[in-house]
């Protein structure tokens, strides 16, 4: 395995590991902070992306092998969650309200690793 597939496995793996523990984190130990927040939806939302883009990463390693810029989709997916994610968690918690633009960014992170996935689509059926 090259070392740019090495390292999208290792980060699908983490985290997927921690979007799990993230969602049960929510779901149980903070379900009444959550909730007196009214931020359970966000806090959903957050750990969907989260989870929904760690399996997006393992995905990418069994089918992009020969891809020339897997690594920047692995970037982009991982820089995706801490920012779109871990902005939402933050906020859900009643973090400093400047995160807030910070989602947007996470979220244009994820549509810039889809697009180079289709790119890749695009440029494969062409050869």
């Amino acid at each position: 395995m090259n070392r740019h597939l090495h390292w999208i496995t290792l980060a699908a793996g983490i985290l997927g590991f921690a979007g799990v523990a993230l969602g049960a984190f929510g779901a149980h130990a903070l379900k009444e902070t959550l909730t007196a927040r009214g931020s359970v939806a966000t806090w959903q939302t957050a750990v969907l992306y989260h989870l929904i883009h760690a399996v997006a990463l393992l995905a990418l390693v069994g089918i992009a092998g020969g891809w020339t810029n897997v690594r920047w989709i692995g970037v982009c997916w991982s820089v995706g969650v801490v920012l779109f994610s871990g902005s939402l968690y933050w906020l859900s918690l009643g973090g400093p309200k400047i995160l807030g633009p910070v989602t947007p960014l996470g979220g244009l992170a994820f549509l810039a690793g889809w697009l180079l996935v289709a790119w890749n689509a695009f440029r494969q059926s062409r050869e």
